[in-house]
């Protein structure tokens, strides 16, 4: 079979692997759908992010849907034929941290396509991929399998919503409308926030973020003067979605965030510099937020019955033997939102 492997920074090749065969409890699955993500792209641009680096070729990708087409002994619930998502989160179930259902912090996580352990977890960016079946999910009729997809990306900020805790009428700041920032609104908004703004510097995805369901985009390279505006009477915003990983983009939020307001940062970056004088007069509270586990299964539920649309974020699928461009459209942010490869 096909795969997406990465062996250093631009070095990027489609080779033929073995595939797997399915055992116990297990699928295969023909995968048919898999979204570039932030962090394929740093793998692809700079053969790692921080301390995390390449030391040995890996197959990338874990934003995933397909069909399944063979069933281990002993799987129930599942068919041939059944288009599933893919969930990429395969805990041990055992650590302490799985014990006290905190399985994203899994000592022993077994995530696509990462390059953390070593050996390196090879991706899913396969023709063929043997999965657990408790890592498939149903996919609706009538529901694309590139929607499908997007079921962990939409993960990620739902697990961000769950640590942030109740938005019903609050009102949110968005910070960098890229993928993760965009299905952060989608997200929000199927959660009861009363009202969204949004920040970027581009106006492209911008437009994007008032396409799901922003109220209000502001340019932040051109107008940050708009954002400051709602520095009035210590603040406005309850809630902060920080997506760009930006320093400026954290300061500006904590200007504007109400006394006790809640900072949830998603975004990676580097070391930043924070005021912590403001944090402390206004009793900030700031929350990471680090991927996902049982939100996957809401993700697929809500893409199943139409409670969020995800296609204005598609914008480009490119044949596998295409991987290369298709990684620099994704890298591209003044053209491209969310790009996935066709298998």
């Amino acid at each position: 079979m096909k795969s997406v492997v990465i062996h250093a920074a631009k070095d990027l090749r489609i080779e033929e692997t073995n595939p797997d065969s399915a055992g116990p409890g297990q699928v295969e699955i023909a995968i048919e759908a898999g979204g570039i993500c932030g962090s394929d792209l740093h793998y692809y641009n700079h053969g790692g992010f921080g301390t995390i680096r390449l030391r040995e070729p890996m197959i990338l990708g874990h934003e995933i849907a397909g069909t399944i087409k063979v069933l281990g002994s002993g799987v129930s619930g599942l068919a041939v034929g059944d288009r599933v998502a893919v969930s990429p989160s395969r805990p041990c179930s055992a650590c302490d941290y799985c014990m006290k259902g905190q399985q994203n912090h899994c000592l022993n996580m077994r995530f696509y396509g990462s390059a953390m352990p070593m050996p390196h977890i090879q991706g899913a960016f396969r023709q063929r991929l043997v999965a657990e079946s408790w890592q498939c999910h149903k996919v609706a009729d009538g529901v694309s399998i590139n929607e499908a997809a997007f079921a962990e990306p939409f993960s990620v900020t739902l697990h961000a919503v769950n640590r942030a805790g109740s938005l019903l009428g609050k009102r949110v700041l968005v910070t960098g409308c890229g993928p993760i920032g965009s299905l952060c609104i989608l997200a929000a908004r199927a959660h009861g926030a009363q009202e969204i703004v949004a920040t970027d510097v581009m106006d492209a995805v911008l437009l994007k973020a008032l396409e799901v369901g922003a109220d209000r985009t502001i340019n932040v390279a051109e107008h940050a003067e708009k954002l400051s505006s709602y520095s009035a009477n210590k603040g406005y915003f309850d809630v902060m979605f920080e997506a760009s990983g930006n320093e400026r983009a954290v300061r500006a939020g904590l200007e504007v965030l109400k006394p006790r307001g809640i900072l949830m940062q998603l975004g990676l970056g580097g070391d930043v510099s924070l005021p912590q004088n403001l944090i402390v007069a206004k009793e900030i509270d700031m929350r990471g937020s680090f991927r996902f586990h049982e939100e996957f299964a809401l993700a697929v539920d809500l893409i199943n019955r139409r409670r969020v649309d995800v296609k204005p974020l598609l914008t480009g699928i490119f044949d596998l033997n295409d991987a290369v461009a298709a990684f620099e459209a994704a890298g591209d942010r003044s053209r491209s939102m969310k790009v996935q490869l066709s298998f």
